[in-house]
């Protein structure tokens, strides 16, 4: 029979990996199939984007960022090795915990973009928030670039991650 010390690890790596594939995933979707295509798409058609698809794909992308971030402290914390990770191997001198490390810290800063400059810029672009047309303009462009650095910084987190799990860093 299954014990929950045996299954509580095996429920937090799934929760974990779950919300990391649909983070990168939405992040991903965001800037490779939905901003290249919005310039394509009618104009009548837009309003359904930015009222209906947008808020929707950024509500499950913010949580999925907050939940991979917990989840991910949870299972480091749960294996012994959350300070190791977050010194970057500096404790032990483990290439995995380095590596492990690397990963978190840039998930960490990911998430901050996420949840401190993503999405209050997207409220303004979204109208969630009211603001005059150059502050929208303003804010498309900053939610823009910080997409954009965290899509190039989710492939040395991922490579990261699944590195230090599988010994890439011995």
């Amino acid at each position: 029979m299954w014990e929950l010390d045996l299954l509580l690890p095996i429920l937090v790596r799934w929760l974990h990996v779950m919300s990391g594939v649909m983070w990168i995933g939405l992040l991903w979707y965001f800037n490779f199939v939905q901003t290249p295509t919005m310039p394509k798409i009618p104009d009548d058609l837009k309003p359904a984007i930015g009222k209906h698809i947008a808020p929707a794909a950024l509500f499950w992308f913010r949580w999925a960022a907050l939940s991979t971030l917990v989840f991910g402290l949870i299972l480091a914390w749960q294996n012994g090795y959350i300070l190791d990770a977050l010194s970057i191997g500096q404790h032990s001198g483990s290439p995995m915990a380095a590596g492990i490390g690397i990963g978190m810290w840039l998930g960490i800063i990911m998430a901050f973009n996420v949840w401190f400059v993503i999405w209050p810029n997207q409220k303004k672009i979204l109208g969630i928030v009211t603001v005059e047309a150059d502050a929208k303009a303003k804010a498309a462009k900053t939610a823009g670039q910080f997409s954009r650095i965290n899509t190039m910084l989710s492939i040395p987190m991922l490579l990261a991650m699944i590195g230090a799990q599988n010994g890439l860093f011995q």
